[in-house]
């Protein structure tokens, strides 16, 4: 099992769908473990360190957070098929990002602005805390109309550009990480408010055939498996360490020194350990927990801080 690839997740999740979607392009076998949508995560935090954003991608005794660098992930492990086309290689990452973040950023409260009555009053604090500011259903209720312009405006970049596309994927002939990525947040707000989609994008006839494309490949072939067998599976294996440290990383650590690393929008916990490799890609720390002894704990450089001690 040690070489299993672990999704911990839950369904609503929309980063977790992304890296579903991922996984369904790519027709892969994978291994689900449901994590609660709120803290604590018994079954989780000794893997991550005290990061509690989801998803984090598990292999063995190697530990992934944040979306990006699990996608990173799994397309050097499963290269086939690339979800990376060779005319855009550097193109599909800033598209996840803008999903990640700005498109994101306009998705949330428009959902959260017409549901956010309907929450309940521990999802809030725990979303607050994530944060780090008030869950301000009033605010959000107020940018739903301009959050729906922003959307449907953002939505009108990818209908112009699959109008473009002769293949109908926004990148290359085939699905690439840019369509997993921008989808993310086309199902987050179909899955919460199916009719607000259907309104914003009537008058788009290649984004319905594209959600179609996407939808039809599924999730892949996942099996279950539950948090303390998950945590079991690190403890037997031991990290690949194979990541190779750039020395003139502009971190400025050496490899065995104390290192945090933190996110630098929300979820900000601190994890610390010691650093296996810092490159332009991606930073590895290598920390001890009773429940899984050692494991290395991988995040991207994009949207991450990373500073001794």
């Amino acid at each position: 099992m040690s070489d299993a690839i672990i999704l911990h997740h839950y369904d609503t999740s929309p980063f977790s769908e992304k890296i579903r979607v991922l996984f369904g392009l790519k027709g892969m076998a994978w291994t689900s473990v449901y994590v609660p949508n709120m803290m604590p995560k018994p079954d989780f935090t000794p893997l991550s360190g005290g990061y509690r954003r989801t998803p984090a991608l598990q292999i063995g005794a190697d530990v992934y957070c944040d979306s990006q660098v699990m996608m990173a992930e799994i397309e050097r492990r499963c290269p086939t098929p690339s979800m990376v086309p060779d005319d855009a290689a550097g193109l599909v990452w800033p598209i996840n990002w803008w999903a990640d973040r700005l498109f994101f950023q306009t998705t949330v409260p428009i959902i959260f602005g017409a549901l956010g009555d309907k929450t309940p009053e521990a999802f809030i604090k725990d979303r607050e805390q994530l944060s780090g500011r008030p869950f301000d259903v009033a605010a959000m209720k107020g940018a739903i109309g301009p959050m729906k312009q922003q959307w449907r405006a953002q939505m009108g970049w990818l209908e112009a550009q699959l109008a473009a596309s002769k293949s109908g994927w926004l990148v290359g002939k085939r699905p690439s990480l840019a369509d997993a990525s921008a989808y993310m947040n086309v199902w987050f707000l179909a899955r919460n408010l199916p009719e607000v989609v259907a309104d914003l994008t009537a008058d788009m006839p290649h984004v319905a055939a594209w959600r179609a494309m996407v939808e039809a490949f599924g999730h892949g072939r996942p099996t279950k498996m539950d948090g303390p067998t998950a945590l079991a599976v690190a403890k037997a294996a031991t990290p690949l360490g194979t990541e190779i440290h750039d020395e003139s990383d502009p971190l400025g650590v050496k490899v065995g020194e104390a290192v945090t690393v933190m996110a630098d929008d929300y979820g900000r916990d601190q994890v610390k350990g010691t650093l296996v490799a810092a490159n332009r890609e991606r930073i590895v720390i290598s920390r001890n927990d009773p429940a899984v002894c050692t494991v290395h704990v991988h995040f991207p450089r994009t949207g991450y801080f990373a500073f001794p001690g």
